[in-house]
């Protein structure tokens, strides 16, 4: 099982993660060109390496019309990776908090809508664009609950601008080439202190990252300032299979993110790569949580079971049945790992009408997962594998089958067939003669 595991002992933010994970890609130098290749108007990423306290790593720089974040800031610019701070000498990583307006941040004010439509027409693939906009929703939705308005009317004051853009896209684009079967993250250093904002002075951790990090296990300590930055706290929220030390695992890669400030503990994160081990590989433990409904129209229904699958669920399905005082109802079932149990619960309350559920934890037992890309006359469709107790079977992923299918104008089960053929069989030829390989 391909093993991410997060070490978060100074909080996090994007341009941290986006250094360690660049660190344990094979092509390091296609990565970059990829994203300076996003058309993002004058923004420029580059690789530097750096240390902190003796720590050698990397530190991604973001830079817009040549000034990187700390410039920006200087200059009384927005900064991207808080919501709305002011500038503070003793604030994170490569985080002077400015809020202000510069003339080439176009995006300092952006709605979610204007960040969507960025996002829409950045040559990345579908999955990782949708990895992208769910992670700006989630930061949307901390900033309504956190300032009391709809999420229509959040202004992502320095989140939203282009700098940040070319970070958020560039983790969910390093983790869609590293393709972990699960990401493990550590308990998230939150740093101390207050912050002073647009809003007057706030506490550590900001109110908006403090509702993105809901269900996640954190902590302060001596360290003054924001070590955990909005966009950090949606991305480990929104891609952590589940929260806690580091597994049992073979290392085989270690990369380091390096923030620009100096702290007095090393100013990074820590991305460790390699296979996960289980001394019961295929059996383990996971949370059933069940409820009732019959207050729900359809379309709300479908929009519920959607967004909880969004938010991480392992699985959620309803089954018909029959209520109190013979009302037609559904049964709601969610699965999840022990760890998230309480989150979902929450989750559960704010999108369906529930007003109780049923928890239990049940042992399962599992198939080892596994994913691979497999060439197709059509172009590379990514194989889904799985075994373990004497089974190994495969299939092709269905988004990759249905795009072809759409571009090529193709039937689907043509595409599928030519994927399940040349996953099951590297050898195979399409019947008109063109090799796979």
């Amino acid at each position: 099982m391909k093993t991410l595991y997060l070490e978060c002992a100074m909080g996090a933010s994007g341009d941290m993660l986006l250094g360690a994970l660049y660190e344990l890609l094979p092509d390091r130098a296609g990565f970059v060109s990829t994203l300076n290749a996003l058309g993002l108007p004058q923004v420029a990423v580059a690789a530097q390496p750096a240390q902190s306290l003796g720590l050698s790593g990397t530190h991604m720089a973001v830079t817009v019309a040549g000034l990187e974040e700390d410039e920006l800031a200087g200059q009384g610019h927005p900064h991207p990776h808080s919501h709305a701070s002011l500038h503070h000498p003793e604030h994170d990583h490569d985080h002077s908090h400015t809020h202000g307006h510069g003339p080439h941040h176009d995006h300092g004010h952006a709605r979610l809508s204007d960040v969507d439509a960025i996002l829409d027409r950045l040559p990345l693939p579908a999955p990782v664009l949708a990895h992208a906009r769910a992670v700006y929703g989630s930061i949307a939705q901390a900033e309504a609950k956190a300032h009391g308005q709809p999420v229509e009317q959040v202004h992502f004051h320095e989140v939203g601008t282009l700098d940040a853009i070319a970070d958020v896209a560039g983790v969910c684009y390093a983790l869609h080439l590293l393709a972990p079967d699960e990401i493990v993250v550590s308990p998230i250093h939150v740093g101390s202190g207050q912050v002073r904002c647009a809003h007057g002075v706030m506490p550590v951790p900001a109110p908006a990252t403090a509702h993105l990090l809901a269900g996640a296990p954190i902590y302060g300590g001596n360290i003054q300032g924001e070590l955990c930055t909005p966009t950090g706290a949606a991305l480990l929220t929104h891609f952590a299979t589940r929260f806690g030390p580091m597994p049992l695992m073979q290392v085989d890669r270690v990369g380091v993110g390096l923030g620009s400030r100096q702290f007095p503990a090393a100013n990074c994160l820590r991305a460790f790569w390699g296979q996960g081990q289980s001394q019961e590989e295929g059996r383990g433990e996971i949370s059933q949580l069940v409820c009732n409904l019959d207050d729900m129209t359809p379309e709300a229904l479908a929009f519920a079971c959607q967004r909880l699958l969004e938010l991480g669920a392992l699985d959620v399905y309803t089954l018909p049945g029959q209520m109190k005082k013979g009302r037609p109802g559904w049964q709601l079932t969610l699965l999840c790992d022990p760890a998230r149990e309480e989150e979902f619960a929450r989750h559960l309350f704010t999108h369906t009408s529930t007003n109780g559920l049923r928890a239990l934890r049940c042992g399962k037992y599992y198939l080892t997962p596994s994913r691979h890309a497999a060439d197709t006359p059509y172009g590379p469709v990514g194989i889904k594998r799985v075994q373990g107790m004497g089974v190994e079977r495969a299939k092709p992923e269905y988004d990759d089958v249905a795009r072809i299918a759409r571009e090529r104008g193709l039937p689907f089960p043509t595409v599928w067939r030519a994927a399940d053929r040349a996953g099951q069989d590297p050898d195979w030829a399409d019947p008109a003669g063109s090799p796979v390989h």
